[in-house]
Formats: C-alpha cells, structure tokens, sequence
C-alpha cells in the first residue's frame, strides 16, 4: 500500500506541476499578444496618431491643406500669395492660440479627404460645405457663415419653371469632381446627364459650360455667379433666387474622432466671432455685399 501511495502522489504532483506550467505559458503568451497588439493599433484613431491636440501642441503648428475658392480662399496667380476669409481667419486663429498656421498642401475637392486621412496635414482650409458623403471621413468645424446656392441656366432659358423639369434625361448639368456641384446633381436631379469637370477645374468653368451651351444648368453660390456676370454682363440668370437648391455653411474639415482638436479649433473660431473679426472679414472680401448669410448671435440684446 505504501507504494501505491507514493506512486498515486508522485502523478498527482506531476500533474499538478504540468498543469500549473501550462497556466502560466497560457497567461505569458497572452501578455504577449496585448502588448504586441496594443503597439500594431496604438494611433489607429487618426492618421496623425491617437490625439492630433498633443501632437499641434507639441510640434507648435497647425499644418494646413486648402482649396482655392474665392473669395474664402485666394491664391495670387503671380505671387502664389495666399488670402481670402478663411486664410485671414485662421492665421488670426493662429496667432490667438500661439500656434504657427503651416500651409503645407493645395488639394483639389476630389482627393482633399484622403489626404487629412493620409496625415498630409491636420486640417482642410476652404469654405467647405458639410454633407452626408464626406462626414463619414472627416468632422467639420464649425461655419463662419452661410451659403445659399443658386440654379444658373442660360439668360434666355424658360424651361425650368418647376425644377422637377431638371431631372431629365434632356439636361445636362455642369459638375466638377468631388465640389457639391456633383452631390446636388446626383441626389437632387439623378436622371439628368453631367459634364463633369476636373477636380483641380475653377468654379467659375461651370458657369462658362453654360453660356457656350455645353450644359444647360449648374449650382453655385451667388458670389460666384455676380464675378462671372461681371465679365459676361446679362449671360445667366438665377431661377432659384427666392428658394435656393441648398442652404450651407462654410466650414473647415478636421480628421475623425479628433475631439480635443476639434473643440480648440472651435472655441478660436468663437473667439473671433465675439471679437467682430468674421464680420470685419467678410466685409473686406464680400465683394457682392449679400453674398453670404452670416451666422446668427447666440443671444439677443434686451
């Protein structure tokens, strides 16, 4: 009996110490795991790493990717100079918040997205207009003001009393790649032909398609169209005045999930609100004055 007993705690032990072996082989390959998994996915929440707020801060600038889009956006085609309400207010913006404004990167409306999801730069500068497509990939700030955008045909053109009379397969609507000419085309008017224009094309190209008959109707905002009827006096007219295709405002765009980012961007565009310097900007560049709806007060005075 008494080697059988032996024999039956020597296994026992041996099994225990197999067992408990195993345990810790299982616990360390785990550790091992998270921590190689934690390294792979660290930064996986934005393309400039897990919070673009620590890295601006930490590098002391904002890097910037912009469209030109006169008047929020202009580049001097000579000097390359950069103004406009959006430039202006984001270096006054830079200036508040004692950070450097780095204009890396002229983007076109078609390929701007993927290059702040890229990490090219930490934020898109233009009067940008919010919508479904694009707010799966990236968040906007908050609007300096508002656009109402307009539905230009040819002087001389009568067929399109009722708009519905757009979506047919008989028009032609004048687009440009990625610009919300091509959105509203596409989810407003959907049997109607485009002539889509290159993203990199000016908005004003639009109107001109119209003129030489190439398209029979587009969509821009009034500011566009009174620099256009400037140079072609009596050419388009508005059939939307009174109830415009869209209402938008004109923001910026910032990477997904950048909450900290976000909220600083923000809280410097409100700065320059209580500061009257939008209304200052939009004064020096609205060169049409009515052009933009400005954004309303947040109180009313008793």
């Amino acid at each position: 009996m008494k080697l059988v007993d032996n024999s039956i705690i020597f296994n026992y032990n041996f099994i225990s110490m197999n067992t408990t072996k195993t345990i810790l082989l299982v616990v360390v390959v785990a550790l091992v795991v998270s921590f190689i998994g934690a390294k792979i996915f660290s930064g996986v929440s934005g393309p400039t790493g897990n919070n673009l707020l620590d890295t601006v801060l930490g590098k002391g600038e904002i890097r910037a990717g912009y469209v030109v889009y006169p008047p929020s956006l202009i580049k001097d085609p000579n000097t390359g100079q950069l103004s406009g309400i959006f430039y202006d207010g984001l270096e006054e913006m830079g200036k508040n918040l004692g950070l450097k404004i780095n204009w890396v990167e002229e983007v076109g409306w078609g390929t701007m997205i993927e290059g702040l999801k890229a990490g090219r730069y930490d934020i898109i500068v233009t009067g940008l207009w919010p919508n479904s497509a694009r707010a799966k990939n990236v968040d906007f700030t908050g609007p300096l003001y508002y656009s109402a955008i307009g539905v230009y045909v040819r002087a001389a053109e009568n067929r399109f009393a009722d708009l519905d009379r757009i979506n047919a397969q008989n028009v032609t609507i004048a687009t440009i790649d990625g610009e919300m000419s091509s959105f509203i085309a596409q989810s407003t008017f959907p049997n109607a032909k485009t002539l889509s224009l290159p993203q990199d094309t000016q908005v004003a190209q639009l109107l001109l398609n119209i003129t030489t008959r190439k398209a029979d109707v587009t969509f821009v905002e009034p500011a566009i169209a009174e620099e256009f009827l400037s140079n072609n006096p009596g050419s388009i007219k508005n059939i939307a005045k009174d109830r415009p295709v869209r209402y938008f405002g004109n923001t910026m765009a910032v990477p997904k999930n950048q909450d900290g980012f976000k909220a600083m961007i923000n809280t410097a565009i409100d700065e320059l609100f209580y500061a009257g310097k939008v209304d200052e900007l939009i004064k020096k560049y609205e060169k049409y004055p009515g052009s933009f709806y400005p954004v309303a007060q947040p109180y009313t005075l008793p």
